[in-house]
Protein backbone atom coordinates (compact mmCIF):
# COMPACT_ATOMS: atom_id res chain seq x y z
CA UNK A 1 0.00 0.00 0.00
CA UNK A 2 1.31 3.43 -0.99
CA UNK A 3 -0.42 6.52 0.40
CA UNK A 4 -0.03 9.29 -2.16
CA UNK A 5 -0.96 12.87 -2.94
CA UNK A 6 -2.65 15.70 -1.12
CA UNK A 7 -5.78 13.58 -0.60
CA UNK A 8 -3.73 10.80 1.07
CA UNK A 9 -5.13 8.16 -1.26
CA UNK A 10 -4.15 4.51 -0.99
CA UNK A 11 -2.71 2.85 -4.08
CA UNK A 12 -2.17 -0.91 -3.94
CA UNK A 13 0.39 -3.12 -5.64
CA UNK A 14 -0.86 -6.72 -5.63
CA UNK A 15 1.08 -9.75 -6.79
CA UNK A 16 1.60 -13.43 -6.19
CA UNK A 17 4.58 -13.89 -3.85
CA UNK A 18 7.78 -13.57 -5.83
CA UNK A 19 6.05 -12.88 -9.15
CA UNK A 20 7.38 -10.30 -11.59
CA UNK A 21 3.87 -9.34 -12.77
CA UNK A 22 1.51 -7.35 -10.59
CA UNK A 23 -1.70 -5.36 -10.43
CA UNK A 24 -1.71 -1.66 -9.66
CA UNK A 25 -4.98 -0.53 -8.12
CA UNK A 26 -5.97 3.16 -8.08
CA UNK A 27 -2.63 4.92 -8.78
CA UNK A 28 -3.86 8.29 -7.57
CA UNK A 29 -0.76 10.50 -7.58
CA UNK A 30 3.02 10.61 -7.27
CA UNK A 31 3.79 8.57 -10.38
CA UNK A 32 7.59 8.79 -9.87
CA UNK A 33 7.25 7.29 -6.39
CA UNK A 34 5.11 4.44 -7.69
CA UNK A 35 7.35 3.80 -10.68
CA UNK A 36 10.40 3.73 -8.40
CA UNK A 37 8.70 1.15 -6.19
CA UNK A 38 7.91 -1.00 -9.22
CA UNK A 39 11.52 -0.79 -10.36
CA UNK A 40 12.92 -1.60 -6.93
CA UNK A 41 10.68 -4.65 -6.63
CA UNK A 42 11.48 -5.73 -10.18
CA UNK A 43 7.81 -6.00 -11.12
CA UNK A 44 5.78 -4.85 -14.10
CA UNK A 45 2.07 -4.07 -13.81
CA UNK A 46 0.07 -6.38 -16.03
CA UNK A 47 -2.95 -4.14 -15.50
CA UNK A 48 -4.02 -0.92 -13.83
CA UNK A 49 -7.38 -1.39 -12.09
CA UNK A 50 -9.55 1.58 -11.16
CA UNK A 51 -12.34 1.39 -8.60
CA UNK A 52 -13.63 4.77 -9.81
CA UNK A 53 -12.38 7.93 -11.47
CA UNK A 54 -12.36 10.67 -8.85
CA UNK A 55 -9.30 12.86 -9.29
CA UNK A 56 -7.46 11.50 -6.24
CA UNK A 57 -7.58 7.97 -7.69
CA UNK A 58 -6.43 8.65 -11.26
CA UNK A 59 -3.60 11.18 -11.05
CA UNK A 60 -0.81 8.70 -11.88
CA UNK A 61 -2.75 6.57 -14.38
CA UNK A 62 -1.50 8.17 -17.60
CA UNK A 63 2.21 8.37 -16.70
CA UNK A 64 2.30 4.81 -15.31
CA UNK A 65 0.34 3.41 -18.26
CA UNK A 66 2.60 5.24 -20.70
CA UNK A 67 5.78 4.04 -18.99
CA UNK A 68 4.74 0.40 -18.58
CA UNK A 69 2.24 -0.27 -21.37
CA UNK A 70 -0.19 -1.70 -18.81
CA UNK A 71 -3.84 -1.60 -19.94
CA UNK A 72 -6.24 0.36 -17.78
CA UNK A 73 -9.45 -1.27 -16.53
CA UNK A 74 -12.12 1.33 -15.72
CA UNK A 75 -15.86 1.34 -14.92
CA UNK A 76 -17.64 1.83 -18.23
CA UNK A 77 -19.87 4.71 -17.22
CA UNK A 78 -16.87 6.64 -15.85
CA UNK A 79 -14.73 6.33 -18.98
CA UNK A 80 -15.52 9.93 -19.94
CA UNK A 81 -14.10 11.23 -16.66
CA UNK A 82 -10.78 9.48 -17.18
CA UNK A 83 -10.66 10.65 -20.79
CA UNK A 84 -11.29 14.30 -19.90
CA UNK A 85 -10.66 15.03 -16.20
CA UNK A 86 -10.53 18.79 -16.72
CA UNK A 87 -14.20 18.75 -17.69
CA UNK A 88 -15.23 17.20 -14.36
CA UNK A 89 -12.90 18.62 -11.70
CA UNK A 90 -12.16 22.25 -10.75
CA UNK A 91 -8.62 23.40 -11.52
CA UNK A 92 -7.87 24.09 -7.87
CA UNK A 93 -8.05 20.33 -7.27
CA UNK A 94 -5.05 19.90 -9.54
CA UNK A 95 -4.51 18.79 -13.11
CA UNK A 96 -4.58 15.20 -14.32
CA UNK A 97 -3.40 13.87 -17.64
CA UNK A 98 -6.29 12.19 -19.49
CA UNK A 99 -6.29 8.54 -20.54
CA UNK A 100 -8.53 6.40 -22.75
CA UNK A 101 -9.02 3.18 -20.81
CA UNK A 102 -8.43 0.00 -22.75
CA UNK A 103 -10.83 -2.24 -20.81
CA UNK A 104 -14.28 -1.00 -19.75
CA UNK A 105 -15.90 -2.80 -16.81
CA UNK A 106 -19.59 -3.20 -16.05
CA UNK A 107 -19.25 -5.17 -12.83
CA UNK A 108 -19.76 -8.91 -12.60
CA UNK A 109 -16.64 -9.79 -14.59
CA UNK A 110 -14.08 -12.41 -13.59
CA UNK A 111 -10.57 -11.46 -14.62
CA UNK A 112 -7.41 -13.52 -14.74
CA UNK A 113 -4.45 -11.16 -14.48
CA UNK A 114 -0.92 -11.45 -13.09
CA UNK A 115 -1.68 -15.01 -11.97
CA UNK A 116 -4.59 -13.80 -9.82
CA UNK A 117 -8.32 -14.43 -9.98
CA UNK A 118 -10.21 -11.14 -9.68
CA UNK A 119 -13.94 -10.64 -9.29
CA UNK A 120 -15.37 -7.24 -10.17
CA UNK A 121 -18.30 -6.37 -7.89
CA UNK A 122 -20.45 -3.33 -8.73
CA UNK A 123 -20.60 -1.02 -5.69
CA UNK A 124 -22.07 2.30 -6.88
CA UNK A 125 -23.10 5.16 -4.63
CA UNK A 126 -19.92 7.12 -4.00
CA UNK A 127 -19.66 7.40 -7.77
CA UNK A 128 -21.99 6.06 -10.48
CA UNK A 129 -19.81 3.23 -11.74
CA UNK A 130 -17.76 2.39 -8.65
CA UNK A 131 -16.55 -1.22 -8.43
CA UNK A 132 -14.86 -3.30 -5.75
CA UNK A 133 -12.20 -5.85 -6.64
CA UNK A 134 -12.19 -9.17 -4.79
CA UNK A 135 -8.72 -10.72 -4.87
CA UNK A 136 -7.79 -13.79 -2.82
CA UNK A 137 -10.72 -13.19 -0.47
CA UNK A 138 -9.82 -9.54 0.23
CA UNK A 139 -11.77 -6.47 -0.85
CA UNK A 140 -10.13 -3.56 -2.62
CA UNK A 141 -13.03 -1.26 -2.09
CA UNK A 142 -11.97 2.21 -3.19
CA UNK A 143 -14.13 4.80 -1.44
CA UNK A 144 -17.09 2.63 -0.43
CA UNK A 145 -16.16 1.88 3.17
CA UNK A 146 -13.52 3.22 5.57
CA UNK A 147 -12.46 2.75 9.17
CA UNK A 148 -15.41 4.26 11.01
CA UNK A 149 -16.79 6.01 7.95
CA UNK A 150 -18.18 5.61 4.44
CA UNK A 151 -17.63 7.28 1.08
CA UNK A 152 -18.89 10.79 0.47
CA UNK A 153 -22.22 11.17 -1.28
CA UNK A 154 -22.24 14.95 -1.74
CA UNK A 155 -20.40 14.78 -5.07
CA UNK A 156 -21.98 14.76 -8.55
CA UNK A 157 -23.36 11.34 -9.44
CA UNK A 158 -23.28 10.11 -5.84
CA UNK A 159 -26.27 8.77 -3.94
CA UNK A 160 -26.41 7.86 -0.26
CA UNK A 161 -29.11 5.20 -0.56
CA UNK A 162 -27.27 3.50 -3.40
CA UNK A 163 -24.02 3.51 -1.42
CA UNK A 164 -25.69 1.97 1.63
CA UNK A 165 -27.21 -0.74 -0.57
CA UNK A 166 -23.75 -1.49 -1.97
CA UNK A 167 -22.29 -1.76 1.54
CA UNK A 168 -25.18 -3.98 2.63
CA UNK A 169 -24.46 -6.25 -0.32
CA UNK A 170 -20.83 -6.65 0.74
CA UNK A 171 -21.83 -7.34 4.36
CA UNK A 172 -24.35 -9.96 3.28
CA UNK A 173 -22.01 -11.76 0.93
CA UNK A 174 -18.63 -11.74 2.68
CA UNK A 175 -17.55 -12.99 6.11
CA UNK A 176 -16.81 -10.65 8.99
CA UNK A 177 -13.09 -11.51 8.87
CA UNK A 178 -12.83 -10.28 5.28
CA UNK A 179 -10.08 -7.67 5.02
CA UNK A 180 -11.01 -4.33 3.46
CA UNK A 181 -8.30 -2.39 1.63
CA UNK A 182 -9.89 1.09 1.38
CA UNK A 183 -8.98 4.09 -0.72
CA UNK A 184 -8.14 6.18 2.36
CA UNK A 185 -7.01 5.48 5.93
CA UNK A 186 -5.91 2.07 7.19
CA UNK A 187 -7.01 -1.50 6.58
CA UNK A 188 -10.05 -2.82 8.37
CA UNK A 189 -12.45 -5.78 8.28
CA UNK A 190 -16.12 -6.05 7.48
CA UNK A 191 -16.79 -7.36 10.98
CA UNK A 192 -15.05 -4.43 12.63
CA UNK A 193 -17.08 -1.97 10.59
CA UNK A 194 -20.32 -3.86 11.15
CA UNK A 195 -19.73 -3.65 14.91
CA UNK A 196 -18.30 -0.15 15.28
CA UNK A 197 -18.99 2.01 12.23
CA UNK A 198 -21.74 4.48 13.17
CA UNK A 199 -22.83 4.83 9.55
CA UNK A 200 -23.59 1.11 9.39
CA UNK A 201 -25.92 0.98 12.38
CA UNK A 202 -28.92 1.25 10.05
CA UNK A 203 -27.78 -2.03 8.49
CA UNK A 204 -27.35 -3.82 11.82
CA UNK A 205 -30.58 -5.73 11.47
CA UNK A 206 -29.69 -7.20 8.09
Amino acid sequence: MFTVGAFQENCYLVRVDGADKALLIDPGDEAPKLQSALDELGVTPEAILLTHTHIDHIGAVAPIATATGAPVYCPRNELAVLANPARFFPPEWGTVEPWDAEQPLDGGERLQLAGLDIEVVPTPGHSPGHVTYVIDGALFSGDVLFQGSIGRTDLPGADHGTLMASIAGLLERFDDDTTVHPGHMGLTTLGRERATNPFLQALAGR
